[in-house]
């Protein structure tokens, strides 16, 4: 039987999806697998049973990477499960920002006792006029699977779109609209577009990468919209710009003290409510149970944050072996020469490695040994072993 723990609540299309052999009452301390969505596991003291730990979302900066890695324990998140939920809200975000909705819509429940709030209401909502997205220019920083959705229903919507990503990965390109312009320089999407939004991920290279620099460089009452990270906007300077009138409208997917507290009604707040749909939750536990049980059945690692991406598909052997090990050298050599020494005989091998940490799978034509098991366990380097057939 193989443990599964869920810190979070996992929607159960997603849970239905393991088969029999699979515990899903399982406790954290014996578990196998974990699943998680918002719970911080920084603090907590990871099990040695622990394989694997499946994120039901894209950010994973609630689970300690570093710390997985160390002790083999790969961690995979469902990157595009929750993409079209970001991209309806994101368009949804650039209507409240030209559109003075929110303002209408108090306004009306400020007066809801007016006998003639009717007659009051034509009145009143010159106020709360605004302007149109189609024609517009928006530049979409990040392309990757939010990114192009956002810039490809913008182009629907009839605005003029300019993408920057320098990473832009081939089959982003394939699915990106022919009349998105590309962007070499993300200081061109900074000058020259009347809306703006963020998709990138908060790494160290992003974070603040909206600051005073990029707000001076902008259109006097560019919308700026925020449902990637709140650490990717330099708060300060985004308080001036606001101040100042350069941003007409600041819309964000996140809360924090800084931006909750401005008092002005050019900052509109949301409570992370991006991937918030019950279908995005659904897909996005689908997807986290298919990549853990692919890891657990067949020791294949797809979407993985911390290490590399491996595929040998199906045993079709007698055994398989999987190993996380350091990416330092000599470790596969000292790896396969065991299998040498003990006779056994190595009919496939996949070796993939990311930054520090690499994986191996070897699939063997005999059963594997306690004995083949304990001796790769005892290489300097390697960090877990298992058979996984």
């Amino acid at each position: 039987m193989i443990n599964i723990n869920c810190l979070n609540n996992i929607s159960d299309k997603g849970l239905a999806l393991f088969t029999s052999q699979y515990n899903k009452d399982a406790k954290f301390e014996e578990a196998d697998a974990v699943l998680v969505r918002s719970a911080k596991m920084h603090d907590m003291e990871l099990p040695e049973t622990l394989l694997a730990i499946g994120r039901a979302g894209a950010g994973v900066n609630n689970i300690p990477l570093d710390k997985c890695a160390d002790q083999g324990i790969v961690v995979f998140n469902t990157p595009g499960a929750n993409a079209n939920a970001v991209k309806e809200m994101v368009i949804a975000a650039m209507l409240l920002g030209s559109r003075d909705y929110i303002g209408g819509f108090n306004w009306v429940k400020e007066n809801k006792t007016d006998p003639d709030i009717a007659k009051s209401a034509e009145k009143a909502k010159k106020a709360f006029a605004g302007t149109e997205i189609k024609g517009k220019k928006l530049g979409v920083i990040g392309l990757g699977a939010i990114g192009q959705l956002v810039a490809n229903a913008a182009i629907s919507l009839g605005m003029e779109v300019a993408g920057y990503d320098p990473y832009l990965s081939v089959t982003a390109a394939w699915n990106l609209s022919s009349k998105v312009e590309h962007i070499e320089k993300v200081e061109d999407i900074f000058k020259t577009c009347d809306i703006i939004t963020i998709h990138v991920p908060a790494l160290d290279s992003t974070k603040g990468m909206v600051n005073k620099a990029a707000f001076d460089l902008m259109k006097d009452g560019v919308i700026l919209v925020n449902c990637a990270r709140d650490t990717l906007v330099e708060e300060a300077a985004l308080l001036d710009a606001v101040k100042t009138g350069k941003v007409k409208k600041y819309i964000t997917d996140f809360a924090t003290p800084g931006v909750a507290n401005a008092d002005t009604d050019k900052i509109i707040i949301l409570p992370h409510l991006g991937a918030s749909t019950e279908e995005a939750e659904e897909n996005c536990a689908k997807m986290a149970v298919e990549e853990v049980r692919d890891f657990i059945e067949n020791g294949n690692i797809t979407h993985s944050v911390n290490y590399p991406a491996v595929n040998m598909g199906t045993c079709q052997t007698a055994g398989r072996i999987a190993v996380c090990h350091k990416n330092v050298p000599s470790v596969i050599s000292k790896i396969t020469a065991i299998f040498g020494n003990v006779n056994s005989n190595i009919s496939n091998m996949a070796n993939q490695s990311r930054k520090d940490y690499a994986y191996t799978l070897i699939d063997i034509d005999a059963p594997a040994t306690d004995d083949l098991i304990a001796q790769i366990a005892a290489v300097e380097g390697v960090l877990k072993v298992r058979v996984v057939k």
